[in-house]
C-alpha cells in the first residue's frame, strides 16, 4: 500500500514551512564554504528544535554531527546536512532497542478484514481536521483501491459535524449512515454496521465525537462505540486511526498518549502538515508512541493525502 502524489513536489510544498525553518538563511547555515564550529552546532540545534523534533532527538542529531566533526570525518555545513538526513531517516526506520517491546511503528499498511466489511474507527479532538481527513481516506479507498466505502456520522455532539460529513460523502460519492444531531453515537455505529453488512460494503469508516482528550465521559463514549462495532462485525475495529493536527507539535504526542489509554490506536493520520513549521513532530511520534504514521494530509482537497514513507519525507524536508 503506497499512494503518493505523481511527483514529490506536493509533499515538498506541504513541508515548505518546516523546511524553511530548517534552512532559514541558507547563506549562513548550509553554504559550502561554512565550516563547522560550536556556533554552527548551536544554530543547528535551535533550528531542529523549532521544527519540533523533540529535545532527545535533536540532542542525538547534534551529538552525531559533533562526534563526526571532532573525528575529522566531516568539516563543512553540507557535510553536516548529510548527517542530519542520515540521522532522521535512521530514527524513522530504526528497529526497537534491545529489550524494548516489539515495534509496531514500521507497520504502515492499512489492514483489511479477511471477510466482510473492514471497520476503521477515526478519532481525534475538535479542530484536528478529522472530518476532512475522513473524506480524504474515503476518497483514497474508493478511487485508488477500488473499495466500496461507507461513512458513519457518529460525531453527533458537535454542531454541524453530521452535515459536514454528509456534504463530503456526496461529493466523493460514498454512502453515509447518519442520525440527527445529539443522537446516541453508539446507536449510529450499530446501524452503520448492520447497513454495511447488508449492502456489501468493503470499508466502513466510523467518525467519532470530536472529543477533548481531557474529557473522561467523552472518552468513555469512544470506548462504547468500539464495543458496539466489535459485537456487530467480527474482528472490528480492524483499524483505529487517530487524526493529529501537525500544527500543535508536541501537544499532538500528548493527545495520542491519552487516546491510547481509551482505545488501541493502530495508526496516525497526521493532518495539516502543509500548514505548519512543526513537521518534525513525526520523529517524536515514532520515538515516544510506537504507533505508525500511516497517512499524512497535504492540503484541503480529498486528493491531498499520501501514505507516509520515511525516505520521501526526508527527501522533501531536506532536499
Amino acid at each position: 500500500m503506497a499512494f503518493f502524489s505523481k511527483t514529490i513536489d506536493k509533499l515538498k510544498g506541504a513541508l515548505r514551512k518546516t523546511a524553511e525553518v530548517l534552512n532559514t538563511d541558507v547563506r549562513t547555515l548550509f553554504v559550502p564554504g561554512r565550516q563547522i564550529d560550536d556556533t554552527f552546532l548551536t544554530e543547528i540545534e535551535e533550528k531542529l528544535l523549532q521544527a519540533d523534533m523533540g529535545v532527545g532527538n535533536v540532542d542525538r542529531i547534534v551529538t552525531a554531527i559533533r562526534d563526526k566533526w571532532r573525528l575529522g570525518r566531516i568539516r563543512n555545513a553540507p557535510d553536516a546536512l548529510g548527517v542530519i538526513r542520515e540521522q532522521v531517516l535512521g530514527m524513522l526506520t530504526a528497529a526497537p532497542a534491545e529489550g524494548a517491546p516489539p515495534s509496531k511503528s514500521d507497520d504502515r499498511e492499512l489492514h483489511f478484514a479477511e471477510a466482510g466489511p473492514t471497520v476503521i474507527l477515526v478519532a481525534g479532538i475538535n479542530g484536528a481536521g478529522k472530518t476532512t481527513s475522513i473524506a480524504k481516506l474515503a476518497w483514497l479507498l474508493k478511487n485508488e483501491m477500488g473499495k466500496k466505502v461507507m461513512v458513519c456520522a457518529s460525531d453527533t455532539f458537535r454542531a454541524g459535524a453530521v452535515h459536514q460529513l454528509s456534504i463530503w460523502a456526496e461529493r466523493i460519492g460514498v454512502e453515509i449512515v447518519r442520525h440527527k444531531q445529539g443522537a446516541d453515537p453508539a446507536a449510529v455505529a450499530y446501524d452503520a454496521c448492520e447497513a454495511a453488512k447488508t449492502r456489501g460494503i468493503d470499508v466502513l469508516i466510523v467518525d467519532t465525537a470530536g472529543r477533548l482528550h481531557t474529557q473522561d465521559h467523552l472518552m468513555r463514549e469512544l470506548t462504547k462505540i468500539r464495543d458496539v462495532v466489535t459485537k456487530r462485525i467480527e474482528g472490528a475495529p480492524h483499524e483505529v486511526l487517530l487524526v493529529l493536527d501537525a500544527t500543535t507539535g508536541q501537544n499532538a504526542v500528548l493527545q495520542a498518549k491519552n487516546f491510547g489509554q481509551a482505545i488501541a490506536v493502530t495508526g496516525i493520520l497526521l493532518a495539516k502538515l502543509d500548514g505548519t513549521a512543526k513537521g518534525g513532530v513525526v520523529l517524536s511520534i515514532k520515538q515516544q508512541l510506537n504507533i505508525p504514521v500511516k497517512f499524512i494530509g497535504l492540503g484541503e482537497t480529498p486528493q491531498d493525502i499520501e501514505t507516509f514513507e520515511p525516505k520521501r519525507f526526508v527527501e522533501a524536508l531536506f532536499g
